[in-house]
């Protein structure tokens, strides 16, 4: 269940999430500048739940999982056809969020199979902290600068449960989509009653936003290949509607 933060705590909260939030607001100006000049298609970060809730065994079949979907061949194509530029990081608490595989540009194969081994070898970092969805959404958007010339700005957010710490992600993903950010999300059904229904309404936002659900982080490896191809392939992506899909 989400906490209820007593207003004057809530003031003081939103007052730094404006102040974090102006910086993406003036990266936001850059790109139309910088796109017209680049090829990049897409900005994509892909934001890994690795809360209390998640074990060991949940957190191999997640990177694992999304490692074997970048091999995927219509995944692998899609972001190179794209010249995409991908992220990834791990986001837990409201202080605990990290980029564990920094931009890469993705226009070979090679590219994307160097990638790929980087995800699947990447550490664990928490075990046992709160989750923190809006703290995510603002660490992960304030580190888009160096992608500026893409056309797309994609957050990719994975995870088990709703936000119960920090900053509310109903009031950043509007504040976020305003800045030309596109959120995606994947529930993976199972902890938490109804949360694809969650991340519908306070989560996803921007053009074409959808939330994909795995019934399961056995089902997680599946449902993020076809997430990856849904959201990086242009016509696929245009044509979505902000919904759920099984």
């Amino acid at each position: 269940m989400q906490a209820k933060l007593a207003p004057n705590f809530k003031g003081a909260l939103m007052e730094t999430v404006r102040h974090h939030l102006h910086a993406i607001t003036l990266i936001a100006l850059m790109w139309p500048v910088a796109s017209m000049a680049q090829a990049c298609g897409i900005a994509l970060a892909l934001a890994v739940d690795v809360s209390g809730s998640v074990d060991d065994r949940e957190y191999d079949l997640q990177m694992g999982g999304l490692a074997a979907a970048l091999r995927d061949g219509l995944v692998a194509d899609a972001l190179i056809a794209e010249e995409a530029a991908v992220m990834v990081v791990l986001w837990s608490g409201s202080s605990r969020q990290t980029v564990v595989v920094d931009w890469q540009r993705l226009a070979s194969p090679s590219d994307v199979e160097h990638f790929a081994r980087a995800v699947e070898t990447v550490p664990r970092q928490w075990r046992n902290f709160s989750t923190g969805i809006g703290e995510a959404l603002i660490f992960t958007a304030n580190r888009f600068a160096p992608v500026a010339d893409c056309t797309r700005r994609v957050i990719d957010v994975s995870g088990d449960g709703t936000s119960n710490e920090g900053a509310p992600p109903e009031e950043i993903k509007e504040i976020l989509a305003a800045a030309g950010y596109v959120i995606n999300g994947l529930s993976i059904e199972g902890e938490t009653a109804q949360l694809t229904e969650y991340y519908r309404k306070n989560v996803i936002a921007g053009p074409n936003a959808f939330v994909l659900p795995a019934f399961g982080f056995s089902d997680y490896p599946e449902k993020i290949r076809r997430k990856l191809i849904r959201e990086v392939n242009k016509q696929l992506a245009r044509g979505s509607e902000t919904r759920e899909d099984g």
